[in-house]
């Protein structure tokens, strides 16, 4: 059986999203990053295996024009729907002030992807961050996922061109940060949702994802409908916490995943991490402590109802087993 061994990618290459698009290839997409001296505004990479990948470059090559000033680049989705590919992510636009939801679009999954022209959405701080698209298949509705900034994960509906939202459509707020009473979900971002035996799980991400003292980790929550009512984890068993992949000594402050499907129908938790043996790099500014966050990939099972991160919920550092493809 074929075996890989973490990471799958080993440069800095935070806030992974993967597609299987119809060449047959595996795309990523990942957070701005400076790289042999060249800031990248948002990077791609691609795979035939999930485990072996080709870093291609710049999936961005222009900021959109109200960004074009500055270097807040973040947490690129992408989603491919009738042969067209749609990019959101996060930017902070000129003049300062918090960051925004914008929506760019492709012809092909490497690009170029080219902005709409303004943003979806603007918050104050960084509450508009990471962006997820989901069409439900029950409803029918195309579904924007995102939040961050202390404040509660949300989701709105798009419009059918999915370039913004829909104007009779109103923000639902999914699950709440605590303010301090679980370490990790005082501050929660990440959001990614997945429909799985009549399961909507939303596997989301929390505390400190960066710098010297980054201690992070994914969390779960799920529902019987795609907007809600979620219930975590903790509230479901009454464990302390919500998490079900932390750092380990090999392995520290894992997060930001996206969940990909292999051939045989296996789901795999891609995410970011820090290797303590590489912990920086040549960063484009020090406002994330430099941290050089690598993408690894882990097993999910369901059991009981709730998602697993094989083995033990950690990051597993030696040779595994490799997705069917």
């Amino acid at each position: 059986m074929p075996t890989y061994t973490n990471p799958i990618l080993d440069d800095d290459f935070p806030d992974p999203t993967i597609i299987r698009a119809v060449d047959g290839w595996y795309y990523a997409y990942g957070t701005q990053t400076k790289r042999d001296g060249v800031i990248i505004n948002l990077q791609v990479a691609r795979s035939q295996d999930l485990v072996h990948w080709e870093w291609l470059g710049e999936a961005l090559p222009h900021k959109p024009t109200w960004a074009d000033a500055t270097q807040r680049l973040w947490a690129p989705h992408v989603s491919e729907i009738d042969g067209r590919y749609y990019l959101y992510y996060s930017a902070q636009p000129n003049g300062g002030g918090g960051l925004c939801l914008a929506v760019a679009t492709a012809e092909h999954p490497t690009g170029p992807f080219a902005d709409k022209g303004e943003p979806l959405l603007c918050g104050a701080g960084f509450e508009a961050i990471d962006p997820m698209a989901f069409d439900d298949p029950v409803t029918g509705q195309r579904l924007l996922y995102w939040g961050s900034g202390f404040g509660p994960l949300r989701v709105r509906e798009l419009t059918p061109d999915r370039l913004s939202f829909a104007p009779d459509s109103e923000e639902v707020q999914l699950v709440q940060p605590d303010g301090g009473a679980d370490e990790y979900q005082h501050l929660i971002e990440g959001s990614w949702v997945v429909l799985r035996n009549e399961w909507y799980y939303l596997f989301y991400s929390g505390n400190n994802c960066c710098g010297p003292d980054a201690h992070y980790g994914v969390m779960v929550a799920r529902a019987r409908h795609a907007t809600g009512l979620f219930e975590t984890l903790a509230q479901a068993t009454g464990r302390p916490d919500s998490t079900i992949l932390v750092g380990n000594a090999h392995w520290h402050a894992p997060g930001h995943n996206c969940l990909i499907t292999d051939a045989a129908g296996q789901d795999w938790l891609a995410y970011h991490a820090i290797d303590p043996r590489q912990p920086t790099f040549d960063a484009i500014n020090d406002e994330q402590g430099y941290s050089r966050r690598v993408m690894l990939l882990s097993r999910v099972v369901y059991e009981n109802g709730w998602p697993r991160v094989l083995p033990d919920g950690t990051p597993n550092p030696a040779p595994q087993p490799a997705p069917e493809v």
